[in-house]
């Protein structure tokens, strides 16, 4: 901007549905567009454009998994496929005017807080020239998104495999899998998208799949999006919102599920019986036992059978749960010695979890970096999900304890958005330079957040993507997103220092 004190008043690293959010809430609410927007990527749509993978959905319901000001009436059905949800991202971002504002193949490399100038200056890597740059701007928004760096396969020998091994996240397009012998490692919510829909659309002579881990696999909702109800979402005032709201409503009242005490226990038995009688149902007899948890329902993410049971059953499919040892050129060796043969390699074993912002040097007023600053908690970690004490007029868009095991993250992204745009009004306004949170307001509220999540579910055990080896979660939100809501519509003012 010529002649102002910085480039941007908003610097936003991100253009997924978080940065869209942003940017869009930002014109809404204060007819704000004085933002820039630095994707690494080559296009908008964060996830939904990274991955392409056979089969790709939403696994939430897409009323519930959208922004709440922009309902859509002309999703395919209750999960659509991921194109759609593209598709929707890039027609909210044109109606805001906000593509102008994004700068593609721009990887951000450092963000320092200048406490002279009251600004945070940015150091970017224009990806296709090699060149780097700086940019200022007095707030600063990382919506960056939670599952960014696959997992990197723990077997050794990968760089010996005589055929193409890559992560879902990574989908080739180049590989044509009809007619190869193809395995798959994992078995999440990925997995179950992919088996039953390479199957399908490019067959594979044989598709064996390394079952390393068990999941909860429920019978999704029986909602058929028929013409006659996208029509009565489409012309019926209030249709759309009425949707939105039983389907929120459903998913709160199943959040009880997550507790464990006597009352969620017997919630949880019951809903545990449900499951498996659908799992035993629908999944070959002799792999029940390979399949079915026997841990807690809700311990780790459930999954909405998208087809997978039942494609089990085709004759071509084989499930494997012994444990892979090393890759070598012609496929995978067992431990017991018998090598699976391959001709493509599929990684579907999930994200590095728990780690936030690690890519980024974000340098606060102390001279401490994001990093050095949650090395005093144990893991990251950030009041009511966004703030950090230190850091001025930042912001983490779906930040640390924003996941949500029972219902969507765009509801908890929305509540993140709108909770930094009431704190930032006075900056927005012109009466502030600076919000910062008081540090002591921060620790008590990651304590509360870590006795809360030490009497849920999520800490009782099992291994998942929630936890880490030192028990610290830095995932799960503890409550209900309701709370989260009201947390975000009354900002407590008393932890901020405003200057």
């Amino acid at each position: 901007m010529p002649g102002s004190e910085y480039d941007s008043l908003v610097a936003c690293i991100g253009s997924g549905f978080s940065g869209i959010c942003v940017g869009a809430q930002l014109k809404r609410w204060y007819n704000e567009t004085d933002i820039v927007f630095f994707d690494r990527q080559e296009s908008a749509g964060g996830t939904w454009w990274i991955n392409t993978y056979p089969g790709i959905a939403c696994d939430v319901p897409a009323p519930l998994y959208s922004l709440s000001f922009e309902q859509s009436a002309t999703w395919s059905s209750l999960f659509p496929p991921g194109r759609e949800i593209k598709e929707y991202l890039d027609r909210v971002a044109a109606k805001y005017d906000l593509r102008s504002k994004m700068r593609f193949a721009s990887d951000v490399q450092s963000c320092i807080w200048d406490a002279e100038r009251q600004h945070w200056t940015l150091s970017i890597k224009d990806l296709y020239t090699g060149e780097t740059y700086s940019h200022t701007s007095r707030i600063l928004f990382a919506s960056c998104g939670q599952l960014l760096r696959p997992n990197d396969l723990d077997v050794p020998g990968s760089e010996t495999f005589a055929g193409p091994i890559f992560h879902s996240a990574r989908w080739r397009k180049d590989v044509d899998c009809t007619r190869k012998r193809v395995i798959v490692i994992g078995n999440g919510c990925t997995a179950a998208q992919i088996v039953p829909n390479l199957l399908k659309d490019s067959p594979p002579q044989s598709l064996t799949q390394i079952v390393r881990s068990k999941h909860w696999i429920l019978a999704p909702p029986d909602v058929q999006y028929t013409s006659t109800l996208r029509a009565i979402l489409a012309y019926v005032p209030g249709a759309l919102w009425m949707l939105r709201l039983l389907i929120f409503l459903a998913a709160e009242l199943s959040f009880p599920f997550f507790y464990t005490n006597r009352l969620a226990a017997w919630y949880r038995n019951r809903a545990t019986v449900r499951a498996k009688a659908y799992m035993r149902s629908q999944c070959p007899p002799e792999l029940h036992d390979a399949l079915i948890p026997n841990f807690k329902l809700g311990c780790k993410r459930r999954i909405f059978d998208p087809g997978y049971l039942k494609s089990l059953h085709d004759p071509r499919v084989r499930v494997e749960t012994r444990a892979a040892t090393r890759v070598i050129p012609e496929g995978i060796r067992m431990s017991d010695g018998a090598v699976l043969e391959a001709d493509v390699i599929v990684l579907a074993n999930g994200f590095r979890t728990n780690y936030f912002l690690d890519q980024l040097n974000i340098v606060g007023e102390n001279g401490k970096t994001v990093q050095e600053h949650w090395s005093q908690f144990g893991g990251a970690e950030a009041y009511n999900c966004s703030a950090l004490s230190g850091f001025p007029n930042f912001f983490v868009i779906l930040g640390p304890n924003a996941a949500t095991g029972h219902t969507s993250a765009i509801m908890a992204c929305e509540n993140s958005v709108n909770y930094a745009l009431r704190v930032l009004k006075p900056i927005l306004s012109g009466r502030r330079k600076i919000v910062s949170l008081k540090s002591d307001a921060e620790r008590s509220y990651v304590e509360a957040m870590q006795s809360a999540l030490a009497k849920r579910v999520w800490n009782t055990g099992c291994q998942s993507w929630y936890v880490q080896d030192n028990n610290w979660n830095a995932m799960s939100y503890p409550w209900t997103q309701a709370h989260y809501w009201f947390r975000s519509v009354f900002p407590v003012w008393r932890d901020w220092s405003l200057q």
